[in-house]
């Protein structure tokens, strides 16, 4: 069994609720199903914590998700809805000392979460993911007890292009950042144009547009597509990229 797979187990072991992260641009890539059924199976109360909400439209956002209960909205880096999330677990223990797993794919924003409900860098946080690498316990106040743990993807997902494009495999070492940059253009087209301010539709002119604009040039001075791509993914991993 991966080490991973054990820190879950073992958060399931010790925790009464568990937080599962997701990411509010990717809730269906991002919900980790399998986590969901041990969770369940464990006879835990689940709390679905929807993150980097700044970075999407919160109406269409809510239809989403209309099915997901208990939710709470977050934005770490707005200092948005860590209030309503500290009042929200304090309810799901009836008022009571309550041990909290946190869980969710790599780099969904686990740790900059705990930092916001704990106003202090108590989680160390990083834009590559699976910075965190065992379980870490960090006391939010004399009620709540938080443990994190490393990202977990379901054991048989093998799925690059989602991983690229959730930021659950960094931007750095994705192998054909040129497909996934392609499939993320194909499913978030017109945002991009409207980011990037460019008036091409198909996938390969935009890249090329994109590589242009920030001189991502070979030696022979035509486009990089491969850097542009790069630099396409890091733009959507690390939020420079929103629908808000």
């Amino acid at each position: 069994m991966p080490s991973f797979w054990r820190h879950v187990n073992q958060v399931l072991k010790e925790a009464e609720i568990i937080i599962e992260v997701i990411d509010a641009r990717h809730i269906k890539e991002t919900r980790n199903l399998e986590i969901e059924e041990k969770i369940t199976k464990a006879k835990r109360r689940i709390l679905y914590v929807i993150t980097k909400c700044d970075l999407v439209n919160i109406d269409k956002l809510k239809k989403e998700i209309s099915n997901l209960n208990p939710v709470v909205f977050i934005s770490s880096t707005e200092k948005l809805g860590t209030t309503i999330l500290k009042k929200k677990i304090l309810e799901l223990s009836k008022g009571e000392k309550v041990t909290v797993g946190v869980v969710g794919y790599p780099n969904v924003g686990k740790s900059s979460l705990i930092n916001a409900l704990t106003g202090r860098g108590s989680a160390r946080t990083s834009s590559e993911s699976g910075y965190t690498k065992g379980l870490q316990k960090i006391r939010v106040d004399g009620k709540i007890l938080l443990i994190d743990t490393p990202g977990v993807f379901p054991s048989m997902e093998k799925d690059n292009l989602k991983h690229g494009k959730t930021g659950a495999i960094d931007y750095s070492k994705i192998k054909d950042p040129e497909l996934v940059a392609l499939n993320l253009i194909e499913e978030q087209k017109e945002l991009i144009k409207k980011h990037y301010k460019i008036s091409k539709d198909e996938g390969d002119e935009i890249l090329e547009a994109i590589a242009l604009k920030f001189k991502k040039l070979q030696k022979g001075g035509g486009p990089d597509i491969d850097a542009a791509a790069r630099l396409l993914l890091k733009h959507w991993q690390t939020g420079v990229i929103t629908g808000a």
